[in-house]
């Protein structure tokens, strides 16, 4: 049962909290690590959560990470994720589940890592994390909008966000993509709430002359290719840790001038951050960029794509080049391989950046953005907002 957070007699009225969320994850990339570390934080704030894993089996790592959460209850399937090819009867499949497993747990709130399954009947509110889309994906990567054939894609997402109560970013740059692939959200429901690391999971350590990158090998929006491009010209090597099987078994290996160090653990990377002189990331696509901010906070020098929403997350604290120009790439990374100072000024900055981005804070917003949830369902789908007007939860974490 959601309670209120207490108050003097005669003050406004409490915001609504929820005791048990039902949040959904998946076992690829950046999202099941952002459900363990908002899962934790609620916990610290007595807040339960049901944790419904799809997309994948969970490695003995991954399940060990959630049992040590207090609280969590972790409920596992295989089901197609719907932004993998021809998802759609397992969508159907897992929409079922998850109302099975909602009319077990009887959550007061359910935080959907994904779209489609937001139009479900569930008896609680509702309210939707985009951390990506598969449309906004396409047109950062191919310069185009998406092929015809994913039009039942875009259609399903849509529902979802309509059916929300309130929908989620973590950056204001992918708010406003979400409204402009798929409509306005409607007064009151767009939130940016950023993403966000323990500080104590990575820590600088004595940094060494190298360059590092990491990611889903497989995907184009890593842009991978420009690392390779660059890599013989650098006095430096160039390691890339990450897996190179996409989902379906499609590989994409690293080039040879690349070091390939495969799929790590989390503490395997922490500790080969905390050595890196430099983390690269020359994305074409970066909703928040997960592995930049545990880059920041190991203290690396940050060279990134130049993204909007890469420029919002971390301001002067890095370098930008453009992900088309290999040459401002390899300008930017070998001017940081010749200049010390600045390679450690810009890694203080980058860590100095990266611990506003607390669970503490994350979590504290996301009960602000759960209360609006609970306290009444959306307003009318007539009360429009412009696609790019966030929410005071907008601004950046302290």
């Amino acid at each position: 049962m959601a309670r209120g957070d207490g108050g003097l007699s005669g003050a406004a009225a409490p915001r609504p909290r929820p005791e048990r969320v039902l949040m959904t994850a998946d076992t690829q990339g950046g999202v099941w690590t952002h459900a363990l570390e908002l899962a934790a934080a609620l916990a610290r704030s007595g807040v339960a959560t049901v944790l419904a894993v799809m997309g994948g089996p969970l490695s003995p790592a991954a399940r060990a990470a959630a049992a040590a959460i207090p609280g969590l209850e972790l409920v596992e399937s295989a089901y197609r994720l719907e932004w993998m090819d021809d998802p759609w009867d397992d969508v159907a499949a897992a929409g079922d589940w998850l109302l099975d497993l909602e009319e077990r747990t009887r959550p007061d709130l359910v935080h959907l890592n994904g779209y489609c399954h937001a139009a479900l009947p569930f008896r609680a509110p509702r309210v939707v994390v985009g951390h990506a889309c598969l449309l906004s994906w396409w047109r950062a990567v191919h310069r185009r909008p998406a092929p015809v054939r994913y039009e039942r894609y875009r259609a399903r997402v849509a529902e979802g966000l309509r059916a929300a109560e309130a929908v989620v970013a973590p950056s204001a740059s992918m708010l406003s993509a979400l409204a402009g692939e798929y409509g306005a959200l409607g007064l009151g429901r767009g939130h940016v709430i950023p993403h966000a690391r323990d500080r104590r999971r990575f820590l600088p350590g004595a940094k060494e002359r190298f360059v590092f990158a990491t990611g889903r090998l497989w995907d184009e929006a890593k842009n991978l290719a420009a690392l390779e491009k660059v890599a013989p010209h650098l006095p430096w090597p160039v390691l890339v840790a990450g897996s190179d099987v996409a989902p379906g078994g499609v590989g994409r290996r690293a080039g040879e001038s690349l070091c390939s160090l495969g799929w790590m653990s989390e503490g395997e990377l922490a500790w080969w951050m905390g050595r890196a002189a430099i983390y690269a990331f020359p994305a074409r696509y970066a909703p928040f960029g997960m592995s930049v901010l545990e880059a920041g906070l190991s203290g690396c020098a940050l060279v990134l794509g130049d993204l909007p929403s890469l420029r919002e997350v971390w301001g002067h604290a890095a370098v930008y080049v453009p992900a088309d120009d290999p040459g401002a790439l390899l300008g930017a990374l070998a001017h940081l391989v010749r200049d010390v100072a600045r390679r450690e000024a810009l890694g203080a900055l980058a860590r100095r950046r990266a611990v506003r981005f607390s669970p503490h804070a994350m979590a504290r917003r996301y009960l602000q953005v759960y209360a609006v949830a609970l306290a009444a369902r959306r307003p009318a789908a007539s009360q429009l907002c412009p696609p790019s007007t966030p929410t005071p939860c907008g601004t950046p974490c302290e």
